[in-house]
């Protein structure tokens, strides 16, 4: 059984896809510092799975911690998850997202390679073309530059990488550039549990839906859209979950291999509130609000790639994505710190 360490595997994408690499049997070791998830999710997956999954309190850019890791668990590769990911705050704190997403990137890197470990699957982002790249975004197109610190450091942590793989033959990098996750694990165990007042939009419908927000705060309605608001690629959690095990055979080559995960298809804030509410038959009050700094207009990928190379396609209906999530959500009001 090969072994890989999940690094942020405690947050919203990282629990989902330990469940799928469990499922495909991998065993699992979890680095998380619980800043931005809840230790609760560990009991959940194991209940999903009927396996344990072994997790170490730590944070990436600890690298004695990280040390230790590797040298008390056998460890074939990596999913780093661990990164920070709301652009508004990004703005806001840039110093605490290039510290954590770069820094921690390459201490996470340095480990692994005096571990003798060199194949990592980087959870980065589509934010990395650029606001002036063209849509949809295609894998060819070299790096942007980023409207909001957070799409810049995960560009900046690729180019860490690249430089990486020039350097050393041995190392095999899967850079992976998706959306908007929704959704949750069909089971209702696991899903989206944000800190506070959510910066992502399902959680901000949910919640609201569920009666712990007043309203939604859209954010921007005069965008040079079809109805004035965002548009991008939702995917559900869990064909994201599956993209991040099958990216895993994509590391028998050297180098860095980037690939989009997406469904190929824009949708607008105000039409996934409109699917919300038919879906759940629950009522989403909702405001305009002021943009948010960071924020493009549009965006969505050509996803092609990953269904040639890593047979991955974005499945789920943005129907089932909203009952998943209400499944969730209703299931549990209060997220895991109903626990």
């Amino acid at each position: 059984m090969k072994s890989i360490l999940v690094t942020g595997g405690a947050g919203y994408i990282g629990s989902h896809t330990v469940v799928e690499l469990q499922a495909a049997g991998y065993g699992v070791v979890i680095v998380d510092n619980l800043e931005n998830s809840n230790p609760a999710v560990l009991e959940r997956i194991e209940n999903i799975s009927g396996i344990p999954p072994v997790f170490v309190k730590a944070d990436i850019r600890d690298a004695d911690a990280l040390a230790a890791v590797f040298s008390q668990h056998s460890i074939d590769a990596v999913i780093h998850f661990a990164g920070l990911k709301a652009v508004g705050e990004s703005v806001e704190q840039p110093l605490r997202y290039y510290d954590n997403n770069v820094h921690g990137t390459m201490v996470l890197c340095q480990a692994m390679a005096d571990a003798g470990v060199f194949k990592l699957v980087f959870s980065s982002s589509a934010t990395v073309y650029g606001p002036d790249a063209p849509v949809p975004y295609e894998e060819s197109m070299p790096l942007g530059q980023p409207s909001s610190p957070y799409g810049a450091s995960k560009a900046m942590a690729e180019r860490v990488l690249a430089d990486l793989c020039v350097s050393d033959s041995r190392w095999a990098v899967a850079a992976l550039r998706y959306f908007n996750p929704i959704g949750a694990h069909s089971s209702g165990l696991i899903g989206e549990d944000p800190l506070g007042i959510p910066n992502n939009l399902m959680p901000f419908i949910s919640r609201v839906a569920v009666g712990k927000l007043a309203e939604l705060s859209i954010f921007g309605g005069d965008y040079e859209t079809p109805d004035g608001t965002c548009v991008r690629d939702y995917l559900h959690v869990v064909d994201l979950a599956v993209g991040h095990c099958r990216s895993l055979l994509s590391l028998e080559k050297p180098g860095l291999h980037a690939f989009n995960l997406g469904t190929g298809q824009g949708v607008s804030v105000l039409d996934m509130v409109k699917a919300f509410e038919s879906v759940t038959e629950q009522r989403v009050p909702y405001k305009i609000a002021q943009r948010r700094s960071g924020d493009l207009p549009a965006f969505w990928a050509n996803a092609d790639k990953a269904k040639h190379e890593l047979n991955w396609v974005a499945g789920s209906s943005l129907e089932q994505m909203m009952a998943d999530t209400w499944r969730w959500q209703s299931g549990n009001p209060d997220g895991y710190g109903g626990e």
